[in-house]
């Protein structure tokens, strides 16, 4: 038996488990990300926090298979990442670094992609060749798994469906610098916008007017609650999903769409509230596509970082 670690690298911690390469999950846990001095701390660090386990349980070196690793920007398919803003990370080989760190061969990929890659390996996506993953959070990520493949694209930005463009008339600027694109209608800040800005163009009564700051979980509790511009709301919101979820599977033609993130713990609600909109905007053929929840939490990214390199180094 071969085994190897899945690390999923985050602004705030870094999540690192050892699997087993049936893709057994035997062990998790979580070190600080250190963004000070431009992120030079980050993978010393990954790779002392490696060892240190491989130490503590008497684990045999030639027993692993490599490591792979999800980090938050892109990532071309030899390892070499292109600017990780909130990182302090410029432009070099995530994957010679570390692997020279650690001893073990290492991939790298996208941490969305690599989610992605985990839902479809042990999550939502299980079980199909073509799949949709999005991820409804703080921002609005997303991977495409096609006939059994992670897109990654020329420069490793493939499935960046976050940033879209739905609204040609927006003013109000993105985070990646253009206006109107899907992460600002379909995040849970950008949900949250959409309440804001109908809220001021109504006087229709709200519970959520009495809050002083209301959040994504807040527009979708009113809601179920009964409260009609927070239902009002939320179908703008689904419209939006809708369309650019149908434009992204009238291209990519999956199976299933999986849908993750902070936003996707609402459930049904959500789903049924996209669908209706996603038939009216997909094409024809494309229209087959099922919905699910993603089902691996915050593993997902872990399990596709284990994956990446189950794939390029196991047997």
């Amino acid at each position: 038996m071969k085994y190897g670690f899945g690390i999923d690298l985050g602004g705030t911690t870094v999540k690192i488990a050892y699997f087993d390469e049936t893709g057994k999950m035997l062990h998790k846990w979580e070190i600080p990300t250190v963004t000070a001095d431009g992120g030079s701390r980050i993978l010393p660090d990954i790779a002392a926090s490696v060892h240190q386990f491989i130490a503590d349980n008497s684990i045999d070196p030639a027993s692993i298979l490599g490591l792979g690793i999800g980090v938050p920007g892109p990532v071309n398919a030899k390892g070499v990442v292109n600017r990780c803003v909130n990182l302090g990370w410029g432009v070099f080989n995530i994957a010679e670094e570390l692997s020279s760190l650690t001893g073990f061969p290492v991939k790298a990929g996208n941490d969305a992609n690599v989610a992605a890659l985990g839902e479809f390996w042990k999550g939502g996506g299980r079980g199909c060749d073509n799949m949709v993953f999005v991820t409804l959070g703080t921002g609005v990520g997303g991977g495409i798994v096609v006939e059994g493949n992670l897109l990654h694209g020329a420069h490793g930005s493939g499935a960046e469906i976050g940033h879209l463009v739905l609204n040609r008339n927006e003013t109000r600027t993105c985070g990646c610098g253009k206006r109107g694109c899907v992460e600002q209608y379909c995040s849970a800040t950008g949900i949250v916008q959409v309440a804001k800005d109908y809220l001021a163009s109504t006087d229709a009564p709200s519970a959520l007017r009495v809050l002083e700051s209301f959040t994504c979980k807040d527009v979708f509790d009113a809601a179920k609650a009964g409260d009609a511009s927070a239902a009002a709301i939320l179908d703008q919101v689904y419209a939006y999903m809708g369309e650019f979820l149908g434009n992204v599977c009238s291209v990519v033609n999956p199976e299933v769409v999986v849908i993750g993130g902070g936003v996707s713990k609402a459930g049904n609600m959500l789903i049924e509230g996209i669908e209706p909109y996603f038939k009216k905007y997909v094409f024809h053929a494309a229209a087959g596509a099922k919905f699910a929840l993603a089902s691996l939490g915050n593993d997902a990214g872990a399990y596709g970082a284990f994956k990446l390199a189950l794939d390029a180094f196991g047997k």
